[in-house]
C-alpha cells in the first residue's frame, strides 16, 4: 500500500473471540429490521442508505454494556448490515415479475420459494466473488472506502478514550439535528430557481421565454459533509466536477436541442390548468424544470453510469496483475494443501479457500439452471445459456460495485444502473440466440435479478471487510 506493512488496530497474533452466539443474534436482528426499512424505502423512493453505520453505533451500544470486544462488534455490524443489500437486490428486480404479468398473482407459494432461491443465490454468489476479490481490493491505495473507514472509526471510538466517542455521539446528535429541522421546513435544505431571458406573452395567457439560467444551492446534507471529509479535497472535486459536467454542460446543451421538438406552450396550458391561480411565469417554470428533471434522470444519469462502467472496466484492467497474482497464489495454495504440506496464513488475512468457492460458483450455476428451466419453463438451451451468462456477469458486476463502493461507499452505489446494464446485456444475448415471448423475459429477469442481488451483496460485504480489515478482524 504504500511500502509500509499496514498494521490493523487488533493484530493478527492476537485471538479474540468474534464468531460468538450474542454478536450473531443482535447482527439477525438488526439484519431483519435495517433490511425491512431499506425494502420499504427503496420501493417509496427508489433508492437504499447503507445500513453499516446504524449497524455499527447499534452493536457498539450492545456489546459494550455486555463487555464484549471489538470483533464482536465488526461481526455483528456486518451481518447487521448485509440485509440492506439483499432488500435492495430483491425491491429492483421482483416486482418486475409482477409488471411483465409473469407472477400473477404475486403471493403464490411457488412464487415465494422462487424468489427465495434467487436472492440466496444471488447473495451466495456476491459473497463467493468477494472472496476472491477481498485482498486486491481493500490493499487498492487508490480506493479510499469512506464508509469503511467511518464504520471502522465508530468501533475505534468506542473502544479508545471516553473524548473519541463523546465527539462521536455529539457529531452524530448535531448532524440529526440539522436534517430533523431541516424535515420540518426550518430552513431550505435546497433551493433552485429557473431565471427565464427574452420573455415573451402569447395571447395573454401563455408565458415562454427564449433561453434563461437555473440556479441552485448546494444541498445542506451532514451526511454528504461527512464523506466529503472522508474521501478528501481530490475525490470530492472529482465528485464536483461531475456535476459542473451534468448540470452545467449536458442538461443544457440536451435542452438546447430538444427545446424545439416539445409543446412547451401546451404542457404550460396542461399545468395551468390542472392548477388554478397560478401565473403564466409560474407554469413557464414549473414546465422548464420537469423537462430538465426528465433529461436529468433519463438520459444524462444512464450517460453517468455508462461512465462508471467504463471507468470501473478500466480499472479492473489495471489490477488484472494482482487480479491473476491473487488467484495464482490460491491455487498454489490448494495445491500445496492436497500435498499436505502446512500452509501458516496470519489470522486477518484467512478466507474462504478457491476450492470452496468454486463449488459455491459451480453449485449456484446448476441452482440458476434449475431455476430457469423448472420455474420459468424454459428450454434446456436457453436454460444453460443464462446460467452461464450469470455467471460472467455476476462476476464482473461484483467486481464493478466492489470499486464503486471504494470510491464512493455503498451508500451511493448505483444498483438499479447495474441491473439495468445487466438487463440490456443479457436480453441482446437472449434476442440472438432467437428466445422469444415469455421464455425471453422469464429468463432474462432472472438472471437480472440474481445478477441485481450478488452486486449489491458485493458492495456491501466488501465495504463491511474493508473496515473489518481496518479493525483486525478475520475475514
Amino acid at each position: 500500500m504504500s511500502g509500509k506493512k499496514y498494521v490493523p488496530f487488533v493484530s493478527s497474533e492476537e485471538s479474540l473471540p468474534e464468531m460468538t452466539l450474542r454478536a450473531f443474534i443482535i447482527g439477525i436482528v438488526l439484519n431483519v429490521v435495517l433490511g425491512a426499512a431499506n425494502a420499504y424505502l427503496g420501493l417509496k423512493a427508489g433508492m437504499t442508505i447503507a445500513a453499516t453505520y446504524p449497524a455499527a453505533v447499534i452493536s457498539l451500544a450492545i456489546l459494550k454494556a455486555l463487555r464484549g470486544n471489538i470483533l464482536e462488534e465488526n461481526f455483528a455490524r456486518t451481518v447487521g448490515s448485509i440485509g440492506e443489500s439483499v432488500a435492495a437486490g430483491a425491491i429492483f428486480t421482483l416486482p418486475a415479475f409482477y409488471i411483465a404479468g409473469l407472477w400473477v398473482p404475486f403471493f403464490s407459494p411457488t412464487n415465494y420459494i422462487t424468489a427465495s432461491i434467487i436472492l440466496v443465490a444471488g447473495g451466495v454468489l456476491g459473497i463467493l466473488f468477494v472472496a476472491i476479490l477481498r485482498r486486491i481490493m481493500v490493499e487498492d491505495s487508490e480506493l479510499p472506502f469512506p464508509e469503511s473507514i467511518a464504520a471502522a472509526e465508530i468501533h475505534k471510538a468506542g473502544r479508545t478514550d471516553a473524548k473519541n466517542s463523546k465527539y462521536l455521539f455529539l457529531a452524530m446528535g448535531i448532524g440529526a439535528l440539522v436534517k430533523l429541522l431541516g424535515e420540518l421546513k426550518f430552513f431550505a435544505v435546497y433551493w433552485e430557481k429557473f431565471i427565464a431571458f427574452a420573455k415573451q406573452t402569447i395571447s395573454g395567457t401563455q408565458f415562454s421565454a427564449k433561453g434563461g439560467m437555473l440556479i441552485g444551492s448546494p444541498e445542506i446534507s451532514p451526511a454528504y459533509l461527512g464523506v466529503g471529509y472522508i474521501i478528501g479535497p481530490r475525490l470530492g472535486a472529482l465528485n464536483f466536477s461531475g456535476g459542473i459536467l451534468a448540470w452545467g454542460i449536458l442538461v443544457p446543451v440536451i435542452l438546447y436541442f430538444m427545446l424545439p421538438s416539445i409543446d412547451v406552450a401546451a404542457l404550460q396550458a396542461t399545468l395551468m390548468a390542472n392548477n388554478p391561480g397560478m401565473t403564466p411565469e409560474e407554469a413557464a417554470q414549473g414546465v422548464t424544470l420537469s423537462i430538465i428533471g426528465q433529461i436529468a434522470r433519463y438520459i444524462v444519469k444512464p450517460i453517468a453510469i455508462g461512465g462508471m462502467l467504463v471507468s470501473a472496466f478500466y480499472t479492473l484492467y489495471r489490477m488484472r496483475k494482482n487480479l491473476f497474482a491473487g488467484i495464482t497464489r490460491s491455487v498454489n495454495d490448494v495445491k500445496k494443501s492436497m500435498q499436505g504440506h502446512q500452509i501458516h496464513v496470519p489470522r486477518t488475512e484467512k478466507d474462504l479457500s478457491l476450492r470452496t468457492i468454486m463449488l459455491g460458483i459451480l453449485g449456484i450455476a446448476i441452482l440458476t439452471f434449475f431455476i430457469t428451466f423448472y420455474f420459468f419453463k424454459t428450454t434446456f438451451t436457453v436454460a444453460l445459456v443464462s446460467a452461464t451468462v450469470l455467471i460472467i456477469l455476476a462476476f464482473f458486476f461484483a467486481a464493478i460495485s466492489g470499486y464503486l463502493v471504494g470510491i464512493m461507499g455503498s451508500s451511493n452505489n448505483p444498483i438499479s444502473g447495474l441491473t439495468l446494464t445487466g438487463l440490456v446485456v443479457t436480453a441482446l444475448i437472449m434476442v440472438l440466440i432467437g428466445v422469444r415471448g415469455t421464455e425471453g423475459i422469464a429468463s432474462v429477469l432472472g438472471v437480472a435479478a440474481i445478477v441485481c442481488v450478488a452486486a449489491a451483496v458485493a458492495g456491501e460485504m466488501l465495504q463491511d471487510l474493508k473496515a473489518g480489515h481496518i479493525l483486525g478482524g478475520t475475514p
